[in-house]
């Protein structure tokens, strides 16, 4: 029987993503337009209050394209809060003209095939704890995408040896690490959360980079044998000083 790898868990994660009713939007009178716009901003500077209390974190980021206009990751360190924070959206006044497309609901995760033996309590490494209770970068570029190992009758990761899978995520690893200073990396776990086995969720100043590594990873084994993705959103940042402008018509 193969062997399941063990995972560290950390902060609870929600991806929003949501469509604008422009059309209707742009009927409502500018001054209740402005008031609907202040409410989302005051509503996301209380929840921005987790950052510095590290209790949490947040980032919003404008999605380019046509599957969403906007994305907003949240994350906690339960997940009932994530049900809080999206029913308290729902109530805000502009919820009424945003057009929910996507969501994804998973956890920060780390896996443990390239660990090594150790008697220390891995959630008491800082190194460890600063990437299952991250703070967000405030990067100009987002890529998030959902993905699963393969498991059919030709090739399924999950009746791999441990071993055989060690080998192949130090490998893909390997690829990964060439990024360093030029991408940050989020993996969460979804097994059991949603759709998905996992989402991935990439920060960068350089756009360009999303598409290097993505297309570089194409010819690792474990991608190629083994991966299964969803759909790719890409996004600008959207500061909380923006929001005005941006919704403005």
């Amino acid at each position: 029987m193969s062997e399941a790898a063990e995972t560290l868990d950390g902060w609870y994660s929600l991806h929003l993503f949501y469509a604008i009713d422009w059309t209707t939007f742009r009927l409502v009178p500018e001054d209740d337009r402005h008031a609907m716009v202040q409410e989302l901003q005051q509503f996301l500077a209380d929840k921005a209050n987790a950052r510095a209390s590290h209790t949490g974190d947040q980032t919003l980021y404008n999605i380019t394209g046509q599957k969403a206009d906007l994305l907003l990751w949240v994350l906690r360190p339960e997940m009932k809060e994530l049900n809080i924070i999206e029913n308290e959206l729902n109530k805000c006044r502009i919820s009424d003209f945003l057009i929910p497309t996507y969501s994804y609901v998973s956890v920060i995760e780390l896996g443990n095939y390239l660990a090594g033996k150790s008697d220390e309590d891995p959630y008491e490494n800082p190194h460890i704890k600063a990437r299952l209770y991250p703070e967000l970068p405030h990067s100009e570029y987002i890529c998030f995408y959902p993905m699963d190992k393969r498991r059919n009758e030709t090739y399924n990761w999950y009746m791999l040896p441990m071993e055989d899978r060690k080998e192949l995520m130090y490998n893909h690893g390997k690829i990964g690490r060439k990024y360093a200073g030029k991408i940050k990396q989020f993996i969460t776990g979804s097994v059991g959360f949603d759709d998905f086995e996992w989402g991935v969720t990439l920060f960068s100043d350089d756009v360009l980079q999303f598409k290097k590594i993505v297309y570089e990873m194409r010819f690792d084994e474990t991608t190629a044998r083994y991966g299964e993705f969803g759909s790719f959103y890409i996004g600008h940042i959207l500061e909380l000083d923006q929001l005005d402008s941006f919704f403005a018509i």
